[in-house]
Order: C-alpha cells, then sequence, then structure tokens
C-alpha cells in the first residue's frame, strides 16, 4: 500500500466541508474512542469498534467514514456490505493485526485440530474467516464462560488478553503471541509512583495490559467498560491504563473528575498515543468523504466466511446458543 497524498487544504473550513460531504454523501462518521478529540467531537458515533460498526448498519446512510484503524473498516464492511466505507488512511493498521498472518494462523490451527479457534476482534478478515468465534474486550468473558472446560482453544492474537482471561476462569487456552505496543508501553514502576501521588484513585486497565499493569488495576474491562467504570465509580480521580484519547470522552461527560493518563517508561502518556489511529486526521477525512477513497473492498466470500465467526460471537454475547452447540472443527 501507498500513503494517501494530502493536498494542500489550508483554505478551507474543513469542519463545514465535512458536514456538507456528510450531507451530500448521506454518510455516517464513525470515531473510536482512540481517535484525536477533533474527531471524536464531529462524529456520529463514538465507541469501540464492533459496537461502532453495529450501529453504523442500522443507519440508512449509504457511507460509513471509519475514523479507527483498518480491521474496524473490515468489520464495518462485512456487516454493510452494501454500503460504501472509507477508512481516512489505509496506511491506519494494527500491531495484532499485523502479528498474526493469516498463512501462518492457518498453519497453526492445522497443527491443533481438536482446538477451536476463539479470536479477538483485532485481526484481519482473513483471520476472522479462519476462526470459529470472534470475542470482544467486552463479549470475551461470556463467551469463554459458555465453552465446556473440555474443549481445547486457541486464543489470538493478545496474549495478554488471553493470559488474563485463562488466570480469571482457569483455563489452559494455547495463546497466540501478540501483543498491543501501546498497552504494551505502560511501565509498572511509574505506575507505582502516580499512585503513591494519588493513593486515593482507583485504577482502571484494559486486558490488552500486560499482567504487571493488570494486577494492580482496581477495574479490568472494554475502554466502553472503562468509560461506564468512570462514570460509576466512587471518588473524583480516576488513573487510566489504556489509550489516553478515551480522556476525552471522560472529561466531556464527567467535567467534576480528574483523569489521569497511566505512564509509559519515560514518565508520560506520549509512547502509549496509538501511532496508527493518530494517522487519521480532519483533512484525510475530508478527501475520503470527497473522493470516496480509500475503500474497502472485500471479496464475498471471504465476506461471508468472516461474518460466520463474527454471527457466532453476537449468537452467544447474547446467550442464545448452548454450551454442547460449539466444538472443534
Amino acid at each position: 500500500m501507498t500513503a494517501q497524498p494530502i493536498e494542500n487544504l489550508s483554505g478551507l473550513d474543513l469542519r463545514a466541508e465535512i458536514e456538507r460531504l456528510r450531507k451530500e454523501r448521506k454518510a455516517v462518521i464513525l470515531a473510536h474512542y482512540y481517535q484525536k478529540p477533533e474527531l471524536q467531537d464531529l462524529a456520529d458515533f463514538v465507541g469501540d469498534s464492533l459496537e461502532l460498526s453495529r450501529k453504523a448498519a442500522e443507519t440508512d446512510a449509504e457511507v460509513i467514514a471509519f475514523c479507527g484503524v483498518k480491521f474496524m473498516a473490515d468489520t464495518a464492511k462485512i456487516l454493510s456490505p452494501d454500503k460504501i466505507v472509507v477508512l481516512p488512511d489505509m496506511e491506519a493498521g494494527c500491531s495484532l493485526e499485523d502479528s498474526c498472518p493469516p498463512e501462518k494462523f492457518k498453519a497453526f490451527r492445522e497443527a491443533h485440530p481438536d482446538h477451536i479457534a476463539l479470536t479477538y476482534i483485532n485481526c484481519s478478515t482473513e483471520v476472522k474467516a479462519l476462526s470459529d468465534v470472534i470475542v470482544t474486550s467486552s463479549s470475551a468473558e461470556t463467551i469463554l464462560q459458555q465453552i465446556p472446560d473440555s474443549q481445547p482453544i486457541i486464543f489470538g492474537p493478545d496474549r495478554h488478553l488471553g493470559g488474563y482471561l485463562n488466570r480469571k476462569f482457569g483455563r489452559d487456552m494455547l495463546l497466540w503471541p501478540g501483543v498491543c505496543i501501546v498497552h504494551e508501553a505502560f511501565s509498572e514502576t511509574e505506575l507505582l509512583k502516580l499512585k503513591a501521588q494519588h493513593p486515593g484513585a482507583p485504577i482502571a486497565a484494559h486486558p490488552e495490559c500486560p499482567p504487571h499493569i493488570v494486577d494492580h488495576a482496581d477495574y479490568v474491562g472494554s475502554t466502553s467498560g472503562i468509560l461506564q467504570y468512570a462514570k460509576t465509580m466512587e471518588g473524583d480521580t480516576l488513573i487510566v491504563a489504556t489509550e489516553p484519547h478515551i480522556i476525552h470522552q471522560m472529561e466531556t461527560a464527567l467535567p467534576s473528575k480528574t483523569f489521569i493518563g497511566a505512564p509509559g517508561a519515560d514518565g508520560n502518556c506520549n509512547c502509549n498515543i496509538c501511532p496508527y489511529m493518530a494517522l487519521n486526521t480532519m483533512e484525510k477525512l475530508y478527501l475520503a468523504l470527497r473522493d470516496l477513497e480509500p475503500r474497502i473492498e472485500i471479496e464475498e466470500p471471504l465476506r461471508l466466511a468472516a461474518k460466520k465467526s463474527l454471527d457466532k460471537m453476537l449468537e452467544m454475547a447474547s446467550g442464545t446458543i448452548g454450551k454442547g452447540d460449539l466444538g472443534a472443527r
């Protein structure tokens, strides 16, 4: 892939132009919690990746502009095949997706034929098509508890999320060795220093964090779960161990509370900003809506194969499948 060239747009009122194009294109704009505040503020919906794709599918929009990363836009296309889906920068990838090439995952599955593949949504469409059930950080616990203890499981691509689930539920899932570069960057030493400075403040952590961070957390959950915890917690200060742009939503919803991003090894949060999410900008969003490019395209057989594992997740997350209904291929 080649990087998308950016024109000189200095004379444009980008927000006004985006609003105009949103109406002209009958578009819905989605922004993940990890996007820059200016993108969150103009989006129709802000949230976690699957939640956004499902909301977009329910609209009558003809175009989905997904301010996130590629696997998220791919998921939107899987669920809304008749809509045009654009991603402001096609180079906005994911370290977890990169860690799990489809051909290697396929070989791994074939080496463990008695295992089912419980796969985190942060993966490519091809890996989704090779999986039995997709999970999100908010649905993983509910789904895992429906799978018999006797059923061997491959969990990928995030070994920290898989390890957290193994420890919490006494499972022995075989873990793919991928990690999120953002959540891997938090420093236990710096976190403990920060906790000493704010002794009454709880810590909320995403389960993509390594054990030495999760073990200090008062709450462990998805990005939307962390936001909900911030709304219901006692006290007025929260230390947040996930990508720091979620704090924009917290401060908007809860202006009377204080939110502090967990530090990286250098004592601040700069290394914990997702470099892939940061590739999306107002300028690129404008161009994507204007040109309807870069556009997500997925061949129909691949889309349908990937959709099966997403559909299984939705069934199990809603509790409509029994323990005996899922076994190895």
